[in-house]
């Protein structure tokens, strides 16, 4: 992995001539955890594709990209809400999926690592079907940093989790892309307030810098300071249009 670069982006977007976002400016320092938390439709998902390239049906306005000024194609991974594992392929083969398609050949020894790491050693020749909503999202995990890329771009990947599986991933990821600059998209205040160590609030009209605590994340969920800064993120979201 090569050094991790901040993310910028100043401008604003259309999509057939409708408004997405804008004029509004944003930064993800180098090395760190930053929160995008806005209420849907204010075109925070839209940011993300941007910045990684798949924004093709956006007309964006303004200036976006790396802060060392390098193109940020092939520095970037991406992991979406949806776990978009195929059905026909194994966990390892998922896993590889991104070498697979670029004719690279597959460092075996890594992927029984990257595994083992997130927990799923011993499922390396399951499935989909065969793992449980937690598992699969441990897969798209593993598949994001076997990309090993310096950014990393989420949109809303533990959403669809349980409580218990959803505290369980967020904790997995700090630990594994730690060092990364990381810009996690979310509609949860509670994640926001575990997870962030920047938190941004979108509108449609701007982003907003929200001081987090000063506690190390992923923050202890039923501590005081995350549920009073979870408070004034939801009292703050809930006045966003």
């Amino acid at each position: 992995m090569s050094t991790a670069p901040a993310l910028k982006l100043s401008g604003g977007a259309t999509i057939g001539g409708a408004t997405i976002f804008g004029p509004v400016s944003l930064e993800a320092p180098a090395g760190e955890w930053t929160c995008l938390l806005g209420p849907s439709g204010v075109g925070k998902s839209t940011i993300l594709r941007l910045l990684a390239g798949l924004g093709d049906e956006v007309a964006f306005s303004g200036e976006m990209g790396a802060s060392d000024r390098v193109p940020l194609d092939g520095r970037v991974a991406l992991m979406a809400q949806s776990d978009l594992l195929m059905s026909w392929l194994d966990v390892t083969a998922n896993v590889c999926l991104g070498a697979r398609l670029r004719g690279q050949a597959i460092p075996r020894d890594r992927v029984r690592e990257i595994l083992a790491r997130v927990g799923l050693g011993d499922h390396a020749a399951k499935r989909p079907d065969a793992l449980s909503g937690g598992q699969r999202q441990r897969v798209a995990l593993a598949r994001t940093l076997m990309e090993d890329r310096p950014v990393v771009l989420l949109d809303e990947p533990f959403s669809a989790l349980d409580a218990r599986s959803r505290a369980l991933m967020q904790d997995l990821a700090v630990e594994l892309l730690a060092g990364r600059t990381v810009l996690h998209v979310t509609h949860d205040a509670a994640e926001a307030a575990r997870l962030g160590d920047r938190v941004l609030l979108m509108s449609r009209e701007r982003i907003a810098s929200v001081s987090p605590p000063g506690a190390s994340t992923p923050r202890l969920y039923d501590a005081p300071d995350t549920l009073t800064f979870q408070g004034r993120l939801l009292r703050l979201l809930m006045a966003a249009q």
